[in-house]
């Protein structure tokens, strides 16, 4: 899906929904050999660009997301919606589809 808006900071995810861009492979080998890009593995890494305010329980208890904008997550390799701003390229996927949170400390 194309998007017409050409700045991505105007794309808020509603309810549980978690705006992600992937983070690319590396383009060159350690010896500086270029990589075709139809070559590149899709990695299943992506920081967080934007998250929705959470969705509510059976009670009607609020559940904020569990990720904040600017952290790094593992995706499932398949699934969420993806969508084009500009030439760059986004996917939404639910706050529960994410597989893990990256902690850069540990």
């Amino acid at each position: 899906m194309s998007i017409v808006t050409k700045n991505v900071k105007s794309i808020v995810p509603l309810l549980d929904r978690v705006l992600v861009q992937r983070i690319k492979a590396q383009q060159k080998t350690s010896s500086g050999i270029l990589i075709p890009e139809k070559s590149l593995e899709t990695l299943n890494e992506a920081e967080v660009i934007s998250v929705g305010k959470g969705s509510l329980n059976k009670d009607g208890k609020h559940i904020p997301n569990q990720v904040k904008p600017g952290d790094h997550v593992l995706l499932p390799s398949y699934g969420g919606s993806t969508i084009k701003v500009g030439d760059e390229e986004y996917t939404i996927f639910r706050d529960t589809e994410i597989l893990a949170k990256i902690e850069e400390n540990h």
